[in-house]
């Protein structure tokens, strides 16, 4: 397993971000993005929380933010380099944050992104 230290994963997540079209980014309302070394439920390279802006009333400013967890190990686990720890980390970014937008996972997957 290749090792990329927490705080170079935390900047390749941060990159990950950045690249979202800026249109898009705008879009993104009240969803924080962490990275957690391991997941709860095995396999898991990241995990939404949250209720999809497709879904939102307008329900005031009280309520708790979306959370993006990005897992640092399983996608360690996964790849050979840093060059495919940049390319999980970008599709599990993206996945994630096609989440808070309201796409399901087997419209991600007709997309190539699940």
């Amino acid at each position: 397993m290749i090792d990329v230290p927490l705080e170079r994963f935390e900047e390749l997540v941060a990159d990950a971000l950045d690249g979202i079209p800026e249109a898009l980014g705008r879009r993104m309302s009240n969803v924080v993005v962490l990275v957690r070394d391991r997941p709860r439920v095995p396999g898991l390279l990241g995990l939404y929380e949250g209720v999809p802006l497709t879904r939102r009333e307008d329900y005031g400013g009280l309520a708790m933010p979306d959370r993006i967890t990005i897992y640092r190990l399983p996608i360690l686990e996964r790849s050979r380099d840093e060059d495919e720890v940049v390319e999980q980390v970008r599709i599990t970014v993206v996945h994630e944050v096609a989440h808070h937008f309201g796409i399901d996972d087997d419209r991600l997957d007709e997309l190539g992104w699940a």
